[in-house]
């Protein structure tokens, strides 16, 4: 495709995003190779015996809650999820419970 300039000079017009498709084409899977690898399940002999300390259990399920009911927690909510986190069990079950009828 070409321009013409107000000199009336032919230019080659170039476009900078412009993609050669050979060049994009994913190179084609080897003859009789599946690409598709599951993982092995998990082995619970080889899990880490950490625990998690119940303030930072209640943090993440109210994050978890409070994002399935279309609330997600913003950076300035941090002082108050870590208020809402050191509540009693109880309350963070009950709080849960309450954010999932709002979903």
């Amino acid at each position: 495709m070409t321009i013409a300039l107000e000199h009336h000079t032919p230019q080659a017009f170039v476009d900078p995003y412009a993609a050669d498709p050979a060049e994009t084409a994913w190179p084609p899977a080897a003859a009789g190779q599946d690409m598709d690898h599951l993982l092995p399940p998990p082995n619970p002999s080889e899990r880490l015996s950490i625990l998690i300390d119940p303030r930072d259990q209640h943090r993440l399920a109210l994050h978890a809650a409070l994002t399935a009911a279309g609330i997600p927690p913003r950076p300035e909510d941090r002082d108050a999820i870590d208020q809402l986190s050191a509540l009693p069990s109880s309350i963070n079950t009950t709080r849960q419970r309450w954010l999932l009828h709002t979903a």
